[in-house]
């Protein structure tokens, strides 16, 4: 059953979920496991309660509908996945890189995530609202920022809140190579990308915390309840466009 409830309602310690998209199962090794744990520990150190899961382990079924068994797939674990993610107040979506995009996992979750963001939390805004998102991307060719735009446009889309800096990357030299956890790769001692890691899980946190702090965010002009019931929120209305004499070309956009 989903808790519509915003995260800033709930009593205990921020919780954090990161959502590896790799294509191997568990226990393979993933390198992008590599950069969840860098950014977990820190997030730990704080007092947030993480978690990590790998998508690729679930039945996870392809589509954009909540649950695909009603339209006919025999299982489908999104709709219990979903609900864990709604039990957290950062979520992070990790992908590896491959053919210079985020991988099918990747696509599959956004697709899923998508499925249920016409949902409602009991304040009547869309049901991501409230939490924060974020991105780390591992890979051995280039892609990287391509991967992280495209994963953090999708969430903040969906109602998520994007503090600044909220990606992280590593990619090893161009070609073959080795990968970030590889014996002998110089991606754990990465400056640029250790940085970036820190500066991704605290900016994270404090933007769940203001949140926290803030009672959630605010419902004036996104309740979209209201919307279906007529409320406007200063929205000038159809007549009063079709009235605008003179002004702006209506080829410049």
């Amino acid at each position: 059953m989903t808790d519509a409830t915003m995260p800033s309602e709930r009593d205990g310690p921020l919780r954090a979920i990161f959502l590896n998209c790799t294509l191997k199962r568990s226990p393979r090794m993933s390198h992008t496991d590599g950069l969840i744990e860098c950014a977990r520990r820190i997030m730990a150190e704080q007092g947030v309660e993480v978690t990590a899961l790998r998508p690729v382990d679930h039945a996870i079924a392809t589509g954009i509908g909540p649950d695909m068994t009603e339209q006919g797939w025999d299982t489908d674990e999104w709709p219990d996945l979903f609900d864990r993610v709604l039990a957290h107040d950062i979520v992070v979506v990790c992908t590896p890189i491959w053919l210079g995009s985020a991988s099918s996992e990747c696509v599959r979750l956004i697709e899923r995530l998508y499925a249920n963001s016409s949902d409602k939390n009991d304040r009547g805004q869309f049901v991501y609202y409230g939490r924060v998102g974020g991105c780390l991307v591992t890979g051995n060719e280039d892609g990287a920022k391509h991967c992280a735009r495209d994963v953090l446009y999708a969430l903040q889309h969906l109602g998520f809140m994007i503090p600044p800096q909220a990606d992280a990357a590593w990619i090893g030299e161009a070609g073959p190579g080795k990968s970030y956890r590889d014996d002998g790769s110089p991606g754990p001692d990465n400056d640029f990308t250790n940085r970036n890691v820190t500066i991704m899980a605290w900016n994270l946190v404090h933007a769940a915390r203001m949140l926290r702090h803030a009672g959630g965010w605010p419902r004036e002009g996104n309740d979209a309840a209201a919307w279906e019931k007529g409320e406007r929120f200063g929205h000038p209305g159809p007549q009063a466009i079709r009235a605008l004499k003179g002004g702006p070309s209506q080829r410049s956009g």
